[in-house]
């Protein structure tokens, strides 16, 4: 057993880590840093992984990772995870049998992909979840080899995965359980013709229909759906979302909800332990109380958590977006998207328009379809949510 000591120690080694050591560095030039990390590779821009790595040829591997540890001089333990935090000693344990003593700690832990239920007999060779950069390149390594693969989910990841595959010339089928792809986001026309993007591309959906069960092995996979149907492929990958990690929080005694509860600064319930990124509950200056699992808020909440460890003492403000590109349409929201809510529709023509949802009357969240450069117009909205009418968004927001 060995013990080290960091001034600064994050725990997790996403984009939150590369932004939080950055942040550190605007107030702090000499203090060390300490990531560990259970990726085996070193912090890296994540949305390429479903995004321009499928789509874009000039966007090659190299522009990936993010070069924290040349940038910042943290020191980044890989392949190692931590198996407990002891706020009173300052201390947390790794599955190496090692204690890293702290001054002061950031949890950037984010979440574990939700497992397919099916019965694995390739040990993830067949049956993929997708989050990080090694599956993304086993992803890619499948679609060269086989030519069909099922996506199951069909939330952000995995419509981007389909849209990815189906563009590498992989015969796809989207499962998902709504009854049009979008329908949970969109209002149903435009979830209408989301769902036509896909279907025009030559993606098969098999909707409405959950995985229950089935099993993966050498020669491929079956999926057993709820309604008693079967689903064959080469291969499956799960696009089913997250499961947020904050085990190691909640064991730790710190205040834990919907992810670990923070205050204004990103501080926890524990003094000297603060929390940024997916795994985050915090207090959102227009919306309240949220949890957000984008990278938009994990490069801002990063970087402010990395300046308040090094004892900034600033509050986060930032009311964060996040996108999505398919076939060549890019949409971006900011605030809630829920499809049983009211909508609020203003189309500047069939390609470009917005979408504002209200929740009692108050307008929570905003949807710019191919409107760019509105994002910061939309969190006005959001600010003045509550005097706005129907007939004052009309023309609130429009393309450029």
């Amino acid at each position: 057993m060995s013990s080290t000591h960091f001034d600064y120690l994050i725990v997790g080694g996403g984009m939150v880590a590369d932004t939080a050591a950055r942040g550190i560095r605007e107030v702090d030039a000499a203090g060390t840093i300490g990531i560990v990390s259970d990726d085996v590779d070193e912090p890296y821009t994540r949305p390429a992984l479903s995004k321009k790595l499928w789509t874009d040829d000039e966007f090659t591997w190299d522009q990936v990772p993010l070069g924290t540890a040349d940038d910042t001089g943290a020191q980044i333990l890989l392949r190692t995870r931590v198996t407990a935090v002891r706020p009173d000693a300052h201390e947390v344990d790794t599955d190496a049998g090692d204690t890293i003593t702290y001054t002061r700690l950031l949890l950037a832990t984010g979440g574990t992909p939700i497992p397919l239920p099916v019965d694995d007999r390739t040990d993830g060779e067949r049956a993929l979840s997708f989050r990080t950069a090694e599956d993304y390149r086993r992803l890619r390594a499948l679609a060269k080899d086989v030519d069909r693969i099922a996506v199951v989910g069909g939330g952000y990841i995995g419509s981007e995965l389909a849209a990815a595959l189906t563009q590498n010339d992989v015969h796809t089928v989207l499962i998902h359980t709504g009854s049009v792809l979008g329908d949970a986001v969109f209002p149903p026309a435009l979830a209408e013709r989301f769902e036509a993007l896909f279907r025009d591309h030559g993606v098969e959906i098999v909707a409405g229909s959950k995985v229950t069960g089935g099993e993966v092995d050498a020669t491929g996979a079956r999926l057993e759906l709820e309604n008693g149907d079967e689903v064959r492929a080469d291969a499956v990958v799960s696009g089913l979302g997250i499961q947020v990690a904050s085990d190691l929080a909640e064991h730790a005694g710190l205040d834990v909800g919907d992810g670990v509860v923070v205050d204004a600064q990103l501080r926890t319930s524990v003094d000297d332990v603060f929390a940024a990124g997916d795994v985050a509950s915090y207090p959102d200056r227009i919306l309240g109380r949220r949890r957000v699992e984008h990278v938009d808020n994990a490069n801002e909440m990063g970087k402010a958590a990395g300046r308040n460890l090094a004892g900034a003492r600033e509050p986060y403000t930032h009311t964060p977006y996040y996108y999505s590109a398919v076939f060549g349409v890019r949409y971006e929201a900011v605030g809630t998207l829920d499809a049983s809510l009211e909508t609020v529709e203003d189309w500047a023509d069939a390609d470009r328009g917005v979408v504002y949802y209200l929740d009692d009357g108050r307008v929570v969240g905003v949807l710019l379809w191919a409107v760019e450069d509105a994002r910061d117009a939309a969190r006005a909205v959001l600010a003045e949510g509550d005097t706005l009418t129907r007939d004052d968004l009309i023309g609130r927001i429009r393309p450029a």
